[in-house]
């Protein structure tokens, strides 16, 4: 496959597997779970092995392995990982003692989360590209369903278009909200408080990527301070960035879901869990 130069689009979804797409891994997560069924579910969920602050290596296997499946595997490996995550997925329900009803197994929460992953593939891609705020070809733009339909998400309710998408961005926006509980489990997740003491290295800096990918009203909703010349040291570092990742050869760019995708394979010839 040829290289993909920088100011280039992706010629295919495969394409958007970047490993830079890790550094707006916290901001995506707050976006999905600032959808209050998604965000409580996560939060009191009590599948502790999928507990970020519990197993955070094996929350991190999982997580990037369902990507790896969903952009680069087969339909029989997605198939096996739908059925693994469904497994977990069944037990995360809401209670009486719940501030909202949820059920992991809901499509229409599921098609958030997906959204959200893919806005940051395509925000990702931009930055890298030195065009923020870019929008990626149709062809791609529908590659990109089996993020959601791998699991629940029927492929009619993935939007038809990107026009579409950004219709039902902009509704899906009316109904995020951020309570104090919730806020309390992003301040741990922007100090990364799963990593231990590790997660204190570079926090602040973390906390800058965090705060620059994060869009808006997240970011006001977290009251995190963002200046004019934030935003334009963020985008020359991140198009810095995409000089030298586009140097690299595919495999690497894709990492680190190719091996996630490795490891399913690996798993499922020796009858291992998948999650």
């Amino acid at each position: 496959m040829l290289r993909t130069a920088p100011g280039r689009l992706p010629r295919t979804a495969r394409d958007l597997v970047l490993a830079p797409v890790l550094l707006s891994a916290t901001a995506n997560v707050i976006m999905e779970l600032a959808l209050p069924p998604v965000g409580h579910g996560v939060r009191e969920s009590t599948v502790t092995s999928g507990n970020l602050f519990e197993h955070p290596i094996k929350r991190f296997r999982t997580t990037n392995t369902y990507l790896g499946v969903a952009l680069l595997g087969t339909d029989d490996e997605r198939r096996a990982y739908r059925r693994a995550v469904n497994g977990s997925h069944a037990q995360v329900r809401s209670t009486e003692e719940s501030p909202v009803a949820y059920h992991a197994m809901n499509r229409d929460l599921q098609l958030w989360v997906a959204a959200c992953i893919y806005r940051a593939f395509e925000d990702t891609w931009g930055l890298l590209t030195g065009r923020p705020g870019l929008r990626l070809p149709g062809d791609v733009y529908r590659a990109c369903a089996p993020i959601g339909t791998t699991l629940q998400v029927r492929p009619e309710q993935w939007p038809a278009d990107r026009t579409a998408f950004d219709e039902y961005w902009a509704e899906s926006l009316r109904h995020v909200s951020i309570d104090p509980a919730m806020r309390a489990y992003f301040e741990r997740l922007m100090n990364r408080e799963y990593l231990g003491p590790v997660g204190r290295i570079g926090l602040r800096r973390s906390r800058w990527f965090t705060t620059g990918f994060l869009h808006e009203p997240f970011r006001s909703m977290l009251d995190l301070p963002w200046s004019d010349a934030d935003q334009r040291e963020f985008e020359e570092r991140m198009r810095r960035t995409g000089e030298l990742l586009f140097r690299l050869p595919p495999m690497l760019r894709r990492l680190p879901y190719n091996a996630c995708r490795t490891d399913l394979r690996v798993r499922r010839r020796l009858a291992r869990p998948l999650v």
